[in-house]
């Protein structure tokens, strides 16, 4: 049987159509013109021997049959991409790839790697974002900063200090709301939770810890990710359970208060993750140095082996 391959511009031109709905914001997209987006889409179908857009009035809509198509094609695309990156890679020993959870990133490490990049100018920083453990199973990075408890196969996991869980919110809650003297009255305000498949909801553990283990809450929202939880309270939407290791710069800025003395020590925690490929090279290890010294790790808090 003869075994139809497309060309890769015609399955990205697929793609970035399917992904806009529009030819020309596809061709804006890949550098190309409108027409030669329809012509690669035109070569496509004609691979296929099937319609993968069809018009309504100014618009277009994939046809059902193409709907099915795109899952494979882009699951195709990003397998190469990740392909063609370890590749060239393996080929640039002074560049670092650096996979973060976008929490972490945003609130402790961006703002810290302008030293890392005054101090070491020859190594080169790939940032890869992740808010899933799911696609990291090859350990396509040389260092990873992960949450949980530290037990994971095949890497060495260096926890980023203790963990502390506390409610935090906006000053303006405090200012405007019912008032928030002891855990009690979470009744009476809107609470924030953050369902996510990687950091669990302690909100339970921190009402045990604060002698309020049958409270129940009145009002809430649910985010799918801690970094829209965090500015979901910044903006005074409600109260969250804040994070020692990422709220710390929201604190020290007011945009968040803490409006309880009460801390529970998470069993959970941020870890600084490395690979067994990556574990002796020299720039992994200028980034683990460098990282636990910028968070003022101290050694016995290390090396908790996966």
């Amino acid at each position: 049987m003869r075994t139809r391959l497309p060309s890769m511009m015609s399955l990205r031109a697929f793609e970035a159509a399917a992904r806009h709905l529009s030819f020309t914001r596809a061709a804006v997209e890949l550098n190309l013109t409108p027409t030669a987006i329809s012509h690669q889409i035109k070569n496509l179908e004609e691979t296929l021997g099937a319609r993968l857009f069809v018009r309504n009035n100014n618009a277009i809509a994939l046809t059902p049959g193409a709907e099915t198509y795109l899952r494979s094609v882009r699951t195709a695309i990003v397998e190469i991409a990740s392909a063609t990156d370890r590749a060239a890679d393996q080929n640039e020993e002074n560049l670092l790839t650096v996979q973060c959870l976008g929490t972490f990133a945003i609130k402790r490490l961006l703002p810290q790697l302008h030293d890392f990049r005054q101090r070491y100018p020859s190594i080169a920083l790939r940032l890869r974002t992740i808010q899933l453990f799911e696609n990291t199973l090859h350990h396509e990075f040389d260092v990873a900063i992960w949450h949980g408890a530290g037990e994971w196969a095949g890497v060495t996991a260096d926890k980023l200090g203790t963990e502390d869980v506390f409610p935090v919110c906006s000053p303006r809650v405090l200012a405007n709301g019912p008032k928030l003297n002891k855990p009690a009255d979470l009744a009476g305000h809107t609470i924030i939770r953050t369902a996510s498949m990687i950091l669990r909801d302690e909100w339970p553990f921190w009402l045990e810890a604060a002698g309020a283990p049958d409270l129940q809450f009145s009002s809430e929202i649910a985010c799918d990710y801690l970094i829209t939880s965090l500015h979901a309270a910044i903006d005074g939407l409600g109260i969250i359970l804040g994070r020692s290791g990422v709220v710390g710069p929201d604190l020290a800025s007011g945009r968040l208060v803490e409006p309880f003395s009460v801390r529970a020590q998470s069993a959970f925690g941020y870890h600084l993750v490395t690979p067994a490929h990556s574990n002796k090279s020299r720039k992994v290890e200028l980034f683990r140095e460098w990282l636990l010294e910028r968070l003022e790790v101290t050694p016995a808090l290390q090396g908790a082996e996966a």
